[in-house]
């Protein structure tokens, strides 16, 4: 049976080299919602700092049941500066999600907060979650560089895709569905042909360059034509869309049963 850091070490390797990878957000900042999601078989998890209800208070146990049950921890921290990336990162997270970088100014400085010196500025400490506190000997030796999201959410950032997706160290183009199509003035949908070519913009630069173009479907049923569109990271729903959608069909189908 494979094992749970043979799962995830397995995703990374699928993010980073453009191949199918599914996941879904994480928003309600509860740990057993967290866990579900991981259960559920999910390779990554996007645990959302920006929107979501949860924190930092609730990141270390959400990273570390992720773990657990073969997931990715990705966070999208409210703002990609170096406090917070470090902070998640020491929190145990597996990779980071920057929103809303228009230029490659801002993803390059991004960047640098996810390494330490010389090549970065991420804070250096050994007694956090991800050093273990102090218990793992060779800890600096062996530090896995974390993944890099860029998020592409802007009529700015769509014109700097190129060089945005030429930058080293990014990983993954991630497209903010609704943040995009409403700078470009489109529908956040397939059938939009403004947001399709807009979509296809970033898949193009992202192949281009040798990574990932993600995007985050709001249903399953959506999924089909983003892989059209040539998106290899995609996130379905969240734990709250997920929820909400299961526990309307289950009133629903209850009140059509009673009313018979």
């Amino acid at each position: 049976m494979t094992s749970a850091e043979d799962r995830r070490a397995a995703s990374v390797q699928a993010l980073r080299n453009r191949e199918a990878a599914v996941g879904t957000f994480v928003g309600l900042g509860s740990i057993p919602a967290t866990e579900v999601c991981a259960r559920a078989g999910f390779e990554w998890l996007l645990i959302d700092l920006e929107h979501g209800a949860g924190g930092e208070a609730q990141l270390n146990a959400q990273t570390h049941t992720a773990a657990r049950f073969g997931a990715l921890s990705i966070v999208r921290v409210s703002m990609p500066d170096r406090i917070r990336c470090s902070r998640a990162l020491d929190l145990g997270a597996d990779g980071i999600m920057a929103p809303r970088l228009d230029t490659p100014e801002d993803v390059a400085a991004f960047l640098s907060h996810l390494s330490y010196p010389p090549e970065g500025d991420r804070g250096v400490a050994t007694y956090h979650s991800a050093a273990g506190y102090g218990l793992v000997r060779d800890y600096f030796e062996n530090v896995p560089q974390p993944l890099a999201l860029v998020q592409i959410e802007s009529a700015e950032a769509l014109q700097n895709v190129d060089s945005i997706a030429a930058i080293e160290g990014v990983d993954v183009l991630f497209v903010g569905p609704r943040d995009l199509s409403s700078s470009i003035g489109a529908a956040p949908a397939v059938e939009d042909p403004a947001f399709a070519a807009a979509c296809s913009r970033v898949v193009e630069a992202a192949a281009d360059n040798g990574i990932a173009a993600g995007i985050l479907a709001g249903t399953a049923a959506a999924v089909e034509g983003f892989v059209d569109l040539g998106f290899t990271a995609i996130a379905v729903g969240s734990d709250s869309s997920l929820m909400a959608n299961a526990a309307v069909h289950a009133a629903n189908t209850a009140h059509d049963l009673l009313a018979r």
